[in-house]
């Protein structure tokens, strides 16, 4: 009964999508209040209708319904309760769930917290999020239904992936899905505003602070998933340019590239259309990464084998999407106009040209990821491109990216004095310079692009720190309490480009510096890999809930002292027969000890692999600062103050 309680559900919330997006456009066009509030109740009924077909799903992985069919192929009941609801999102019918589900919670808070919008603005954003949800809605029950039943109801279920039996499978999609549908709110910021056919620096700052939300869920999704797969997969990989890592990564690019080009608009009104265009994008892309997953046309560690109806289904909505978005835009930009004018060498410029390298990053990314899919969809044979062209083109774009991060925040609005910048800057370069070339030789191994790492970084470091002096200095008080009243958005700013920074040293110095051994051990056995010896105590069998597993135990020291106890796992999961190896990591801030079991050799033998991974960990703690600082940056009480003058459809 409840899963026929959730299809309906989703049937009323399909129908009350449909009331939004009507009672919206409609109302906006003839300015009737009373079509555009209903529109306002419609989404928040929709939302309430979804959210009943979401809990209703996750009663029927809880209870162990196994007359639902997709609680069969995707649970078990001797899977442990906080797996079994985070299957819900582990198949695809629920991942589409999942996904219609945080369209209506991010449309019912634009309902909540946008209240100040103008009404006419306010319901062509809600009609278009109706559109996108009538869209999801639609393909979740004609094609992806999660409540169909299964006559005659299994005795248990297939159970979960083993690889998704993890605790960043409760938070990683979730968080990542919150990043990506979070875009539609600026997608529909940006068509509500063509509709209208007026950008303002009001329309930047509101757009801004909603995109900035997005951008920090993505940020911190992407984050988690890398982090997930670094102790999960066994061989201590934290970005595998997997292609659905890269769909994730794309609209990143370019949703970086859109809060900045909102600052410009914002402060300057300049880049309207570019803007525009950006938000179109960054959207468009989160719907590219539902098709390479949901379709089929991949195969990934992410991806479902499905229906190609499905396939057909998503890339037709794609192309309404995206080229109904490129025609309003194509019909209505001469109406907004370009905005202000700037110099060649000013701010301007310079964001304008970091935004331009950030989309030509993410079309080298869309290229390698779709290059393959488009040979094989030709009969021209399967490719497969893998990380060294995503090294090789990749790192050579966004070069000149990081060293406009630095210039940027020197340079004035409109016109700026390249002699003044060279001269302000000359101290960072120098320092940065220094630490590039000097630094490896203490580390004891020296290459190019450990040094030109570094140098990234450390210009990143000094350019930050000369702006903090300038500002401070040009306040009175002790230095603590100027730096806490400096601009919030120009904290988060400093938080999210030394996160940036912290980033790059990780990414250097693992890549630089990292120690690779494997090898066979018996229990007894030591080795020495860089400066640690690692003594294999032995093997003990241990019972889990749904699986058995061998534990390795494994004493770390270094110069005779105990550093860590290491305990790997070789995991056999009883219902799928599936094996599975679970690291043992040792993290710290400057070095990761990380120790894998391979398979038994011998009787007693194992293969062992054994890795040190120096600076490893600030790969995510720099992630974490960027989403900080975005925080900060939204924070900032000029996002928060409700534009109390303006009242007729002017965003």
């Amino acid at each position: 009964m409840i899963p026929e309680l959730g299809h309906f559900a989703l049937i009323l919330a399909l129908l009350l999508a449909t009331t939004q997006a009507g009672f919206s456009l409609v109302g906006a066009a003839r300015g009737n209040e009373l079509w555009m509030t209903a529109g306002v109740s419609a989404a928040r009924g929709q939302f309430f209708f979804i959210g009943i077909g979401f809990l209703s799903l996750a009663y029927a992985f809880y209870s162990n319904d196994f007359s639902v069919l997709y609680v069969a192929s995707n649970s078990n009941s001797a899977l442990p309760v906080q797996y079994r609801l985070a299957a819900l999102w582990g198949g695809h019918e629920g991942s589409m769930l999942l996904w219609a589900t945080t369209l209506a919670l991010w449309t019912v808070a634009v309902t909540v917290f946008s209240r100040h919008l103008p009404p006419v603005f306010k319901a062509r954003l809600l009609g278009t999020m109706g559109l996108i949800s009538i869209g999801f809605l639609l393909f979740i029950l004609l094609s992806s239904n999660p409540f169909e039943r299964l006559i005659p109801a299994a005795m248990d279920g297939r159970d979960l992936n083993p690889l998704l039996q993890d605790p960043g499978m409760v938070f990683h999609p979730p968080v990542l899905y919150m990043g990506y549908v979070g875009f539609s709110v600026a997608f529909g910021f940006a068509i509500a505003a063509l509709l209208g056919g007026e950008l303002s620096p009001e329309w930047a700052r509101w757009t801004r602070t909603w995109t900035t939300v997005a951008w920090m869920f993505l940020t911190v999704g992407i984050a988690f998933g890398s982090k997930w797969a670094y102790y999960e997969l066994g061989w201590g990989g934290w970005w595998f340019w997997d292609a659905v890592e890269n769909a994730s990564f794309m609209p990143w690019l370019v949703g970086t590239a859109l809060i900045h080009s909102l600052a410009v608009t914002e402060k300057r009104d300049a880049f309207k259309l570019w803007t525009v265009l950006l938000a179109i994008f960054a959207f468009s892309l989160s719907l590219l990464g539902t098709f390479l997953v949901r379709s089929g046309v991949l195969t990934s560690v992410h991806a479902f084998a499905t229906d190609p109806r499905r396939g057909l289904f998503i890339l037709g909505f794609l192309a309404l999407v995206i080229g109904g978005a490129l025609t309003l835009f194509a019909l209505r930009a001469p109406k907004v106009g370009l905005g202000g004018k700037f110099g060649m060498v000013s701010r301007e410029s310079m964001l304008l040209t970091n935004n331009v390298i950030m989309v030509v990053a993410a079309g080298v990314v869309m290229l390698g990821t779709l290059y393959p899919l488009f040979l094989d969809a030709l009969g021209l044979g399967k490719i497969s491109v893998g990380p060294p062209y995503f090294d090789t083109v990749f790192v050579p774009v966004m070069m000149p990216a990081i060293f406009l991060m630095g210039l940027a925040i020197f340079a004035r609005w409109k016109n700026a004095a390249l002699p003044d910048l060279m001269t302000r800057l000359k101290w960072a370069f120098g320092v940065s310079v220094v630490v590039a070339l000097l630094l490896p030789f203490v580390m004891g191994k020296w290459t190019p692009m450990i040094a030109l790492g570094l140098l990234m970084a450390m210009w990143i470091i000094t350019t930050a720190v000369v702006s903090l002096r300038d500002r401070l200095q040009k306040r009175e008080g002790g230095m603590i309490a100027a730096l806490i009243h400096l601009p919030r958005a120009y904290q988060g700013m400093i938080v999210a480009h030394l996160g940036v920074a912290v980033f790059i040293i990780g990414v250097t110095m693992v890549k630089g510096y990292e120690v690779e051994q494997d090898m066979r051990m018996s229990p007894g056995d030591n080795a020495t890999v860089g400066s640690y010896s690692f003594h294999f105590d032995g093997i003990q069998d241990q019972p889990g809930p749904n699986y058995m597993a061998a534990v390795g135990h494994f004493t770390a020291t270094r110069n005779g002292r105990e550093v860590a106890v290491l305990e790997p796992e070789k995991r056999m999961y009883t219902v799928q027969s599936m094996p599975m190896t679970e690291a043992a990591i040792s993290a710290g801030l400057v070095n990761d000890l990380y120790v894998s079991l391979g398979e038994p050799v011998s009787e007693q033998a194992w293969a062992v692999r054994i890795y040190i991974k120096p600076f490893v960990q600030w790969i995510w703690v720099g992630a974490l600062m960027m989403a900080g600082g975005g925080l900060l940056a939204m924070l900032d009480p000029r996002y928060r103050r409700r534009n109390k003058t303006q009242q007729g459809d002017n965003a």
